[in-house]
């Protein structure tokens, strides 16, 4: 069994809505050629993605749904008909063979999922991934097909296992939380700016699931401006008391990495030293409780020069416990080879620059009341600790 795979293919470039588009698979490729240029990434750790079959797409999305989108990829969609899809908005323009490009992200986290629940591999690696504003008939936020919450029912339908969904992109992972809203067997777990301020305006601690499902989603909406203390803690305790709540068979991580004070669509203050503690938290809990099961995808991040290349770098540095190779300037080579594409000056270093910003005055009142958001959003689960305890004390069994 490898420790580790990672799922690539130079055609996930083909999703591209435009030149102009904030969305660019770009960034997968600066991820692939930094870690290549680091000598941590060789050729037969990387595993060649397949597409994603109609019937596989059909665990969560409509039929009519993928018909639209193969008749707007081939030009055969009138307009009005592509709106009703959520397709040619702003957010997600069509492009030729936009169901082929999608179809294909999809299949590289199938791909991932059945190398680690056929125990190919601990761990299994696609920044293709993360589109998790799919809906079921729609497309939103960047998002065609939602390549998470397919390969979740996958994992449910095929291996019958439970799946703790984690995901940390400044963005609510609405897409994937709607879809699983009523099962029991899915857990999510969304920290995310608040939807006051951002797309997609939703995940509230008050989404906590529905039916079954009640008691299963769990969301973290931090106040913008949040820095990386108040970030990290959130996350921290977040993570691992749901962890301990829910005992997953497997984890997917969606990695977006928009938190960053660079991106130019969020409001977040994190540095890239949150995106050195979120894979290490989800290295230990996916071994801790499910046998090291753990799949993650990509998602945001649109400063794709000075923050994704970093931040998911690390993902695959964490998974093959090469973290120490993150240290002191990146590559030379990479560097040399970037910066004439640039727009903006290439970071030399695995760290900020220091002072990253200049300091918030907010600070304090910022921490408190994510601090309060943090007790309301796991407030279900230490109800529950407290009633299981107070049965103990009286000898009863639950």
């Amino acid at each position: 069994m490898k420790d580790s795979v990672f799922i690539y293919s130079p055609l996930f470039l083909n999703y591209k809505f435009s030149n102009k588009h904030p969305f660019n698979q770009l960034r997968v490729e600066l991820t692939v050629d930094l870690l290549k240029k680091l000598k941590a990434l060789e050729d037969d750790e990387i595993v060649e993605p397949r597409f994603a079959t109609d019937e596989e797409l059909e665990l969560i999305h409509d039929a009519g749904y993928i018909r639209a989108v193969k008749q707007a990829g081939e030009g055969k969609l009138s307009e009005h008909e592509a709106l009703n899809y959520g397709l040619g908005t702003e957010d997600t323009p069509i492009f030729q063979n936009m169901h082929q490009a999608s179809s294909l992200i999809v299949g590289a986290t199938l791909t991932a999922v059945d190398h680690v629940m056929m125990e190919k591999s601990k761990h299994a690696l696609n920044l293709g991934g993360g589109l998790h504003h799919g809906f079921r008939g729609k497309a939103s936020g960047f998002c065609i097909y939602n390549d998470s919450a397919v390969a979740i029912k996958y994992i449910i339908e095929k291996y019958g296992a439970r799946v703790l969904y984690i995901d940390t992109d400044a963005h609510h992972g609405d897409g994937v939380q709607w879809s699983f809203y009523d099962e029991p067997n899915v857990c999510t777990l969304s920290i995310h700016e608040t939807g006051r301020y951002l797309f997609p305006g939703t995940g509230t601690v008050h989404e906590r699931g529905q039916g079954s499902g009640y008691g299963f989603a769990f969301n973290i909406p931090l106040d913008a401006f949040t820095e990386d203390e108040s970030w990290l803690k959130v996350y921290k305790e977040a993570v691992t008391e749901v962890a301990e709540y829910f005992k997953p068979d497997v984890i997917v991580t969606q990695n977006g990495a928009d938190a960053h004070y660079f991106d130019p669509l969020t409001h977040l203050h994190a540095s890239i030293n949150i995106y050195r503690e979120i894979p290490k938290l989800a290295h230990e809990i996916a071994h801790s409780y499910c046998d090291g099961k753990w799949i993650a995808v990509g998602g945001g991040g649109y400063d794709i020069w000075r923050v994704v290349p970093r931040a998911w770098s690390l993902i695959w540095l964490e998974m093959k416990n090469l973290s120490c190779k993150a240290q002191g300037a990146l590559p030379k080579e990479w560097l040399e080879k970037w910066q004439e594409k640039s727009p903006v000056e290439l970071i030399p270093t695995w760290e900020d620059p220091d002072p990253l910003y200049q300091p918030i005055p907010r600070k304090k009142e910022i921490e408190e009341k994510n601090n309060h958001t943090l007790e309301l959003a796991l407030q279900f689960i230490r109800q529950q600790r407290e009633y299981n305890a107070k049965k103990n004390v009286n000898g009863q069994t639950f």
